[in-house]
């Protein structure tokens, strides 16, 4: 049986966000109030997420101090943890692309793993880069008008209305059309974290020796190539783009895969 700690876990943290945003609303809890975007803890804590206040910036609005506060707090908090870990750990979204990956295995739609090459995994950088643009033209926030994290947040605590077209093309496109499409090709979100991230502490660790090369973990990770060390040496993923996610350690049998702390010591590959 396979183990599935790290994705119970996952799951955990996931509803217990949406929770306690939803409580702050319908009964007035000041656990965790705001948005994903902007939030207060604890009635105190300010905490707001670095794209989005980037891009508030851009359309010349000035913000007041505790906003920059809370954008420094998350921008430290992720290149501590390894910033994607928001897009595993936190982001609504990712339930849906789960789902969606999940049904794609077991309907073998990956059977043949046709690589779509029209669609780069750097897309979503340059749809970053093109938000904080369109943020300066238009004066607005431009993704947080459409971003399907901001409406699935909105629609758990307010209903659904025509914003769950949004997350249900996201969910398709994912299942019928690119593998990990809309998380591994286009969210600027998972850009703006990738590069927070790329330097962080925790990491997952390769044990070469234990690996016996199933390749269990490659067909599970949502940014396989981050995993190009697989029975090939014992390092650590240092790559940006892993999502700290320990799906690869739930499959390992071998028990070649743990979290561990990167080392930064010259000479030692890690």
């Amino acid at each position: 049986m396979k183990k599935i700690k790290y994705l119970l876990l996952r799951r955990f943290t996931q509803v217990l966000m949406l929770t306690l945003y939803f409580g702050a609303n319908a009964y007035g809890w000041h656990i965790l109030e705001g948005t994903f975007g902007s939030s207060v803890l604890f009635g105190t804590i300010p905490l707001a997420d670095p794209y989005t206040t980037l891009q508030v910036l851009m359309t010349g609005f000035v913000l007041g101090a505790d906003v920059l506060l809370g954008a420094a707090i998350i921008t430290l908090f992720y290149f501590v943890i390894g910033g994607r870990a928001f897009c595993s750990w936190v982001c609504p979204i990712n339930m849906v692309t789960d789902l969606a990956n999940w049904l794609r295995r077991k309907l073998k739609l990956d059977k043949d793993e046709v690589n779509y090459r029209f669609l780069k995994r750097s897309a979503r950088y340059w749809i970053m880069v093109l938000g904080l643009i369109v943020s300066t033209v238009v004066g607005v926030a431009a993704f947080e008008v459409l971003s399907p994290i901001t409406i699935m947040q909105r629609g758990i605590i307010f209903g659904f209305g025509a914003g769950i077209s949004v997350v249900i093309a996201i969910f398709l496109f994912d299942l019928f059309g690119v593998k990990n499409g809309w998380c591994g090709h286009l969210c600027p979100l998972g850009a703006a974290y990738s590069i927070i991230g790329s330097k962080s502490l925790i990491r997952v660790k390769h044990d070469h020796e234990a690996c016996t090369a199933c390749m269990e973990c490659k067909v599970v990770c949502p940014e396989n190539q981050v995993l190009h060390m697989i029975n090939k040496e014992s390092i650590s993923v240092t790559d940006g783009e892993c999502t700290n996610c320990g799906r690869c350690i739930d499959v390992c049998g071998d028990n070649a895969l743990a979290f561990g702390i990167r080392s930064f010591v010259k000479n030692t590959k890690q």
